[in-house]
């Protein structure tokens, strides 16, 4: 947490911690993974699913496609290429996860279209929101830029660009703990009622997945290490591979390989809780108002990838791809251009520097997977290298 941001005092919502709180009495002992799919997607207050909108200025965290349009006119450069070594396609589908209110579909498709790309004609971009206050947003930004026809419904077979930009990290986990007392010396943590609060408890696994993913990646728990397994990015993966037909995947989020991620280094495990832009360790605050993260399991996924018939392109960092995909051509472009006054400039500066920070979102790392697609020769966004 920042010593020059203390955290907010915001309460819990009281009906999703109550709901909480029954289904705890009826059924027992609350795997994480329940307790976050309930504190983050319930539909009548978890927090991804309310009105207000989590990733701005004013929220609680800042997605790179909310920091500046830049990002996301960067990664139409890399969609355009896709497109052309598939043989332009048509029509060619965009497909984002998380799509929000549409701040990277915007910036995107703005981008094709002031380069005049002949793929601006025949893309369709295909949003995936749970949030119907953020589809409405879209839409309606849509609607402002003339850009109706470019928007459908996300469903089926696709040829095109898949991007899931910080959404993987949102995906329920388990957590978990090296504990003797059980066998195996695994322990899940389970939340459990304490007073009129929660508390996470230990005991077995609720499935012997958790133990099997961790020995799968050569993984052994030190006593008292706490860890967190996300079981959802398998299926997710899964889905995709049977509906990308041809073209790649662009996965963005802080992940790290098994070896790193269960280092005991982080003896805590990587969880995090984002309450207006400060971050902390306590899950059972705020409850329904605090947004819920961890380290995507980078292992994991590119052996589900594999596991699909997915090709694992390559990995990068964010920086590395957005520098690959032409990021210093779009900011010469913006500082020639007339138009881009003193204010803009700075902002851009800033928000180019805060993308490229490793110690920020340039640390991120992009997993690029493809359908279809030759591995060489690579990728812009894969050709970049700040670093042997």
């Amino acid at each position: 947490m920042s010593p020059f941001r203390p955290l907010p005092d915001v309460a819990s919502d009281p009906a999703l911690v109550a709901r909480i709180r029954d289904e705890i009495r009826r059924r027992g002992p609350m795997t994480f993974a329940r307790f976050m799919e309930i504190a983050l997607y319930d539909p009548h207050g978890g927090y991804y699913m309310t009105e207000e909108s989590r990733p701005t200025r004013a929220g609680d965290f800042l997605t790179a496609p909310e920091l500046h349009p830049i990002f996301g006119q960067a990664l139409a450069r890399q969609v355009v290429e896709v497109w052309q070594r598939l043989g332009r396609p048509q029509p060619f589908v965009v497909r984002e996860f998380g799509a929000g209110s549409g701040a990277l579909a915007a910036a995107l498709l703005g981008r094709l279209a002031t380069d005049a790309s002949p793929l601006f004609d025949v893309v369709r971009y295909q949003p995936v929101e749970r949030n119907p206050h953020r589809v409405a947003e879209l839409e309606a930004r849509f609607a402002a830029g003339g850009l109706q026809g470019r928007l459908e419904r996300a469903a089926g077979p696709m040829t095109g660009v898949v991007i899931a930009n910080e959404f993987l990290d949102a995906l329920p986990f388990h957590r978990v703990e090296g504990n003797a007392a059980y066998d195996g010396a695994l322990a899940e943590l389970f939340v459990v009622i304490d007073g009129d609060g929660l508390r996470e408890k230990p005991g077995p696994p609720s499935t012997p997945v958790l133990a099997a993913r961790l020995a799968a990646e050569g993984v052994a728990l030190a006593s008292g290490q706490r860890a967190e397994v996300r079981l959802a990015d398998g299926p997710w993966i899964a889905s995709l591979a049977e509906d990308l037909r041809a073209g790649v995947a662009i996965v963005v989020d802080y992940a790290l390989p098994a070896d790193d991620l269960y280092s005991t280094r982080r003896m805590a495990g990587t969880l995090v809780a984002y309450l207006g832009h400060v971050a902390h360790g306590d899950p059972f605050q705020s409850i329904g108002r605090q947004d819920l993260t961890a380290h995507v399991d980078l292992t994991a996924l590119e052996r589900s990838a594999r596991g699909a018939d997915l090709d694992v392109l390559g990995a990068t960092s964010q920086a590395e791809f957005l520098v690959g995909c032409g990021l210093e051509q779009l900011v010469e472009d913006a500082r020639s251009d007339e138009r881009t006054g003193l204010a803009a400039w700075s902002e851009l500066r800033a928000s180019v520097a805060r993308l490229l920070d490793p110690r920020a979102t340039g640390g991120f790392r992009v997993v690029v997977l493809g359908q279809g697609m030759a591995i060489e020769p690579a990728l812009a966004g894969l050709a970049f290298r700040l670093h042997p």
